[in-house]
């Protein structure tokens, strides 16, 4: 299965793009507002490609000399043989290190020498180097990373103004419009690709921040960092991944937009890391199963999972199941608006929260704490009783409106399913491979905490709530689940007919 790979301004206010003597800045072709197909790229290809460099890193690397396919002469006869072929390849049975040089790309922002370029192309450097389209090397400065967006900023230093390219407006770019691409693939130098915006707010699971532009330029191993141009010669995105099951590009890139990039780079200029704001929930997408059974007309906002104590959202008392349908009055149409609101907000900033509940709109108000790096940017404890004895809890109970045989959460249960020991709830014994449980990806080991809007302890809890919903003649269930302490909602259809 092909996965995504990884791959790799602000300007200073009143200052010019400084451009070689022959660049072309006209504008686009247009024809009755339409972008037109451009019979060359070659003027706009000369207009950007200066201000586009190439970054290779230095890092040291561990291997241990005893690799775990080797042989293992201890007790025989090559024992010694072996110990002194190891020293005289001057490992000595100990850790080696050496160095490792990855490269990618960059692309200058202003005149006095700072560069854009991936967190992942210069993570743990021992030394950077950037070398300029005049093939001169600068040894570069690391002003500051921000690894949940794969950005970092470099600094060199020059005697002479460096040509350098501005942002543009990403959220303005369709899906179909022409972007050009310019790169170090695979330490080639300055290549130019050109293609269309095929998707936008690609969601790769490389971040709680990802909105990727996907793009069908060709991009490679070595593109890392690079810009995505429009036709005006203005930055809209930052190549950071491909999708490829051989490692090549087969049309399906990713590009970090430029009004994502434009604040966080901003502030590593200025301070030289990110802060960032916190409400402490795990929050999962709203699908249309979900909308129906919560009584939303459409999917939409971000489901609270689970709240971590203590968090500027178990202060606003917020609950597993409301929904997060607005923030500052800003309405949350996906799940993924929410983390970068959030995120966007400045720490011990006061909010307020639209939130749905049991069916009903309410607001709440909080104050947004600071993110720390194992924090949830935008994670129940349900009380329970444990009145049966094991051996009836291991025998578990048969629910047919759900297909699972549930059992009550014991010391036997707790180690048969390597379960929390402050687990509660109602835990998944056996599914019927058909069962509207199995549907829905529930395993063995899931934990059921909440049916409806109601938390159980027992098998019949969740019996008595399921049939009650089967006889109310409801066609989805909701319930919370809790997998290996990650909590989710799942709605599971209930058989009707």
């Amino acid at each position: 299965m092909a996965v995504p790979a990884i791959v790799g301004g602000f300007a200073l206010k009143d200052v010019p793009v400084i451009q070689p003597a022959h660049a072309d800045t006209t504008a686009p072709l247009q024809s009755n507002g339409v972008q037109m197909v451009p019979a060359t790229f070659a003027d706009l290809a000369a207009k950007v490609t200066p201000a586009v460099v190439n970054v290779s890193s230095t890092h040291v690397e561990t291997a241990d000399a005893q690799q775990p396919n080797m042989p293992d002469f201890k007790g025989t006869p090559f024992e010694q043989l072996f110990k002194q072929f190891m020293e005289n390849q001057g490992q000595g049975g100990k850790p080696m290190k050496r160095k490792a040089t990855a490269l990618g790309s960059g692309f200058v922002i202003d005149p006095t020498g700072y560069i854009v370029t991936n967190n992942h192309v210069i993570e743990s450097a021992t030394d950077i180097q950037v070398t300029t389209t005049d093939g001169v090397d600068h040894p570069a400065k690391l002003i500051g990373a921000d690894p949940k967006t794969d950005l970092a900023l470099l600094k060199i230093e020059t005697t002479k103004p460096l040509p350098y390219v501005q942002f543009g407006d990403s959220d303005k770019t369709r899906v179909g419009d022409w972007v050009l691409a310019v790169g170090n693939p695979f330490g080639l130098g300055g290549t130019v690709t050109t293609g269309i915006v095929s998707a936008r707010s690609r969601d790769i699971h490389e971040g709680p921040f990802d909105d990727f532009l996907q793009i069908d330029a060709s991009i490679n191993q070595g593109n890392s960092g690079g810009p995505t141009f429009d036709m005006n010669g203005n930055v809209v995105g930052i190549n950071t991944a491909i999708f490829s099951p051989s490692g090549g590009s087969v049309g399906i890139g990713f590009a970090i937009p430029a009004n994502l990039a434009k604040p966080i780079l901003a502030e590593l200029k200025d301070k030289g890391s990110i802060q960032r704001g916190y409400l402490g929930v795990e929050i999962q997408q709203v699908t249309p199963e979900i909308a129906k059974a919560i009584g939303l007309d459409e999917p939409k906002g971000a489901l609270v999972a689970s709240i971590q104590p203590d968090s500027p959202a178990a202060k606003a008392k917020l609950e597993p199941g409301d929904v997060i349908v607005s923030f500052n009055n800003q309405p949350i149409h996906e799940m993924r608006d929410l983390p970068r609101l959030v995120a966007e907000t400045d720490p011990n900033a006061k909010v307020e929260l639209g939130i749905l509940r049991n069916k009903k709109e309410m607001t709440v108000a909080t104050t947004v704490g600071k993110l720390k790096d194992d924090d949830k940017v935008a994670s129940n404890d349900q009380q329970s009783q444990d009145d049966t004895s094991p051996a009836d809890a291991n025998a578990g109970v048969q629910v047919s409106a759900l297909g699972a045989t549930l059992a009550l959460v014991t010391p036997q249960t707790r180690q048969q399913f390597n379960l929390d020991d402050n687990e509660k709830g109602v835990v998944v014994s056996d599914l019927d491979s058909d069962g509207p449980l199995a549907d829905q990806g529930i395993r063995p080991g899931d934990v059921i905490q909440r049916v409806a809007d109601a938390p159980v302890d027992s098998p019949a809890d969740v019996k008595r709530l399921a049939d009650k919903a089967k006889a109310n003649k409801e066609n989805v269930l909701l319930m919370l689940v809790d997998r290996q302490g990650h909590s989710l909602f799942v709605a599971v259809k209930l058989d009707n007919a």
